[in-house]
Order: structure tokens, then C-alpha cells, then sequence
């Protein structure tokens, strides 16, 4: 796969610089923070859903459309609030029926799923549908919005070998936004550590991980992050 450049990204709010960063996507990346970094400002941007009263610049790839849908899709936090209660799942997909039955059966989801509601559906069901969602159109980029916040260690070691096949078959580049440290090592080769919407070090994840350089890092890292995020 191609490697995804953002360059020059600035979010400005009332001439208050809120980010200011460039970083490359190669096969999978983490974006790692405390709240208040700047990762879910940079995930809003790259999806071309940008607060009113938001400045943004971006040099951007000419041929790379930011648009949720087409190059870009989002697997969220919570899946629960993903979907629409009152609608069926097949209501919900906007896709052609063969491509949402060949996308279940990659996720292991029975067909007859579509004619259920979301809360007649499991948790870890629900977190495949909005999975399938995402990967219906054949995406450039997957970001993932600390999908796994909420499970527990078995159920998020199972997604991560699931996002890792998917990404295999498919060749879909993916950034990772999390506090979690354990979870970025698992699922991303790179890591990216953002402080105060500026990156303060970046590299391999092995590299980074074993041979910490700026002390926010090694803060992040030596920080529970399977029960808080770090707070300065």
C-alpha cells in the first residue's frame, strides 16, 4: 500500500493553535495522547467533519479525497451509538446486498442479522456491523477511534487479530487513535505521540516503546492505561 502523508495539518480556533502536525501513514499508525492532545480534532479533519468556528489547513494528496465513504471511514468508540435503534440493520448498511453478505462472512456475522434491530444484537455483534459499515466502500484509510475502550482483554485481542486479517485482504492503511499504549503495540507498526496537538516523537513502535526519548512518553507509557488515561 501507499503511504498516507498528512502535511502541514493546523486547527485553529480564534487564532489559538489547537494542532499543528505532519505525519505519515504507512500500513498501520498509532496516535497516542492524554485528553485535550488534539486526536479527536485530527480524526474529525481527516473525515471532513469540522467544528463551526474550526480554521483548518491541510496540504492534501490531489488525488486523495478526505470524505467519509470514499478513501476515508471510521470504526467508533461505541458501536451502541453507531447504529439507530428504531432501524434495521439492513436499513442501515447503503450497500448492495451481495457485497453485505460478503463482508459478514469475513466477520464470521450470520445474514439473518439484517433483519434484527441493534438491541437485539450483542455487543461484539454490533462492533462487526459497524465494522462492516466502515469497509463497505473499499476505504484508503481506516481510523479507529479507541475502539477498544470498552472490552475486556480477550474480547480486544479478538478484534485486533480481526482488523489485522481484514487488513491483509484488503490493503487498507490504518490510524489507530488511543490512550491505550498496550492495545497501539498490538495493532500498529508506528506510533506517533501527540502533546498539546503537537507530535514530541515519533518512530517504530518497538523503537519507541523500548528506547522512550521525550519524558511525555515515557509518562505515557509508564501510566495505567487499562483503567485511566495519563493526566499531566
Amino acid at each position: 500500500m501507499n503511504p498516507i502523508k498528512i502535511d502541514e495539518l493546523k486547527i485553529v480556533h480564534q487564532e489559538k493553535k489547537l494542532v499543528e502536525c505532519s505525519f505519515v501513514i504507512h500500513k498501520s499508525l498509532a496516535l497516542v495522547g492524554q485528553s485535550g492532545s488534539g486526536k479527536s480534532l485530527i480524526l474529525k479533519t481527516l473525515l471532513g467533519n469540522v467544528d463551526s468556528g474550526l480554521q483548518v489547513v491541510l496540504r492534501k494528496e490531489a488525488d486523495f479525497l478526505w470524505s467519509i465513504g470514499q478513501n476515508v471511514s471510521l470504526i467508533p468508540q461505541n458501536p451502541f451509538t453507531a447504529l439507530s435503534p428504531l432501524t434495521k440493520i439492513k436499513d442501515q448498511m447503503f450497500l448492495r446486498h451481495q457485497r453485505v453478505i460478503e463482508i459478514f462472512d469475513w466477520l464470521g456475522l450470520d445474514e439473518k442479522l439484517l433483519n434484527r434491530y441493534p438491541s437485539e444484537l450483542s455487543g461484539g455483534q454490533l462492533q462487526r456491523v459497524v465494522i462492516a459499515m466502515a469497509l463497505g466502500f473499499d476505504p484508503k484509510l481506516l481510523l479507529l477511534d479507541e475502539p477498544t475502550t470498552a472490552l475486556d482483554p480477550r474480547s480486544k485481542k479478538i478484534l485486533i487479530e480481526l482488523l489485522k486479517m481484514l487488513q491483509e485482504k484488503l490493503g487498507f492503511a490504518m490510524l489507530f487513535v488511543t490512550h491505550d499504549m498496550g492495545v497501539a503495540t498490538q495493532l500498529c507498526e508506528d506510533i506517533c505521540v501527540l502533546k498539546e496537538g503537537m507530535i514530541v516523537e515519533e518512530g517504530k513502535m518497538s523503537d519507541v516503546f523500548a528506547n522512550p526519548v521525550h519524558p511525555y512518553t515515557r509518562k505515557l507509557i509508564a501510566a495505567d492505561f487499562s483503567h485511566r488515561e495519563f493526566r499531566t
